[in-house]
């Protein structure tokens, strides 16, 4: 069995641990953060139930890379929350997305290419440029339902 135990003395900064140990290597890393959205929409050019309109929980996950700041950090996931609910959410959170999106059919393929560009764009704004050293979107997958979704992946963006 696992003993529990109360930590009998907090590490402190500048006295247990030196402010040049925080960094633990010069890698780059990715972190991960997902989010889901209910959006209704429905599809153009297509014969099938999906070209009534209808909605669904789009669930997204965003896969960002970089290297850590002096404190050991990427990015902090607070602030990929803030990108993503003040850059990205409040055009498809409960929102018609064939009317908040730019125009384009609202596939799950479409969407996980705009997502990407909304995150990549946030990330190379200047102070988030000199804030995170080297950030860059790795891969955003979009799912339309539990078991189906897109994905748009950073070697398939930059070169096409």
């Amino acid at each position: 069995m696992y003993g529990f135990r109360i930590v009998e003395k907090l590490q402190k900064i500048d006295e247990d641990i030196k402010r040049d140990q925080l960094k633990y290597h010069n890698k780059r890393v990715m972190v991960s953060k997902e989010f889901t959205f209910d959006s209704a929409h429905h599809l153009h050019a297509y014969e099938g139930k999906c070209k009534n309109l209808h909605g669904h929980t789009y669930r997204v996950i965003f896969g960002l890379s970089g290297f850590v700041d002096d404190r050991g950090l990427m990015i902090d996931f607070g602030d990929i929350k803030e990108i993503w609910k003040t850059e990205i959410e409040i055009y498809l959170d409960h929102k018609y997305l064939n009317e908040t999106l730019p125009p384009m059919n609202t596939t799950a393929e479409n969407m996980v290419v705009w997502i990407y560009e909304k995150m990549a764009a946030a990330l190379q704004a200047e102070e988030r440029k000199q804030q995170y050293k080297g950030a860059r979107v790795e891969f955003v997958r979009l799912f339309e339902t539990p078991t189906s979704y897109a994905e748009a992946r950073r070697e398939w963006m930059e070169v096409e």
